[in-house]
């Protein structure tokens, strides 16, 4: 008796993170997260501007759909953005971005660490089998996309605002709020969710090249060299899985951001894709496969710093927080 009294007095004097681990591992990728996206977000602005210009499905739709934007590599592109709108505007949009990172990461991270540890097992030398962490990194960057489409939405669209007011148009949106309210307006619940397959289905091939990557290197050099689990492993991990997840993501990417930032009609449905496919072949057929790759330079030249500042923030802080390694 006098045992059950006691035990919940000594549960409530753990530490948090072994009070409550998932809570904690959550927000602890959420503040990594939010530390990597800040530092990267311009070439990420960078890439939005690459993937939109030269949209031939834009072409076919008309004047309304905007005139034709010359293309401009990354450098060119970064330049230009400053020049023309001002150095503040390589953030346009981190706000929302940072707010789909603490959803986004915190949920695809826990999720990963469940699957793993609880769902499909380590194998008897404490390795995760290739096969079974592909599975377990889709199905968390799913999962977690899924959760955070709306905000990825506002993000997407709030980093065009700056090309809209070179070419004369109307601003959208005033703010983030404004964005999300309006979006919903305009479409609905459903409109929030504009596009989500293919965020679902980038988020899916990222992550089988970031967390699967990551975590197969990082436990292939603890496991086969003499490596320890420090810095050094955990920035060659974050350095293969950014370029892996580059190379799978780059495509699905262009087709999201082509989708999400589409014009709609008052019943919310793109006018100029139908779908992800649609998006897919118009792209191919009238820019040619290469276009899928668009933005792949500053995507790359994002994801590895990302990757590596994330990463390494991520292992140094559930360190301090007395988390073990991931």
């Amino acid at each position: 008796m006098l045992h059950a009294e006691c035990y919940p007095q000594e549960k409530r004097s753990l530490p948090f993170p072994e009070r409550w681990p998932r809570t904690s591992k959550f927000a602890l990728s959420a503040c990594a997260a939010a530390v990597a996206e800040l530092v990267t977000f311009p070439l990420d602005l960078t890439k939005t501007r690459l993937q939109i210009q030269g949209e031939a499905a834009v072409g076919r739709y008309g004047p309304a759909a905007g005139r034709a934007v010359p293309y401009r590599g990354m450098l060119r592109t970064a330049a230009g953005i400053v020049q023309e709108e001002g150095l503040l505007k390589l953030w346009q949009g981190a706000t929302p971005a940072v707010y789909r990172h603490i959803v986004y990461s915190g949920v695809r991270m826990v999720t990963y660490e469940h699957i793993r540890d609880s769902v499909l097992g380590r194998a008897e030398d404490e390795s995760f089998p290739l096969w079974r962490s592909v599975v377990g990194g889709m199905s968390a960057g799913a999962i977690g996309q899924f959760f955070a489409s709306p905000t990825d939405l506002v993000k997407v669209q709030m980093q065009m605002e700056g090309k809209r007011r070179l070419e004369g148009k109307p601003l959208r949106f005033r703010g983030v709020h404004h964005a999300f309210v309006k979006i919903l307006s305009e479409g609905g619940i459903r409109g929030l969710w504009a596009g989500w397959v293919p965020n679902v289905q980038r988020a899916a091939l990222v992550n089988m090249g970031d967390l699967t990557t990551y975590d197969s290197v990082k436990h292939f050099l603890l496991l086969n060299t003499p490596l320890q689990d420090n810095s050094v492993t955990h920035s060659i991990a974050s350095v293969c899985s950014g370029l892996v997840a580059a190379i799978l993501g780059t495509p699905a990417d262009v087709v999201k951001t082509r989708i999400m930032n589409q014009p709609r009609d008052k019943q919310g449905r793109g006018l100029l894709y139908k779908s992800s496919a649609d998006c897919l072949i118009q792209a191919i057929q009238g820019e040619g496969f290469i276009s899928l790759y668009k933005g792949f330079l500053p995507t790359w030249m994002r994801m590895a710093p990302w990757s590596l500042v994330f990463w390494l923030t991520y292992e140094q802080i559930r360190r301090i927080c007395g988390v073990s390694s991931f």
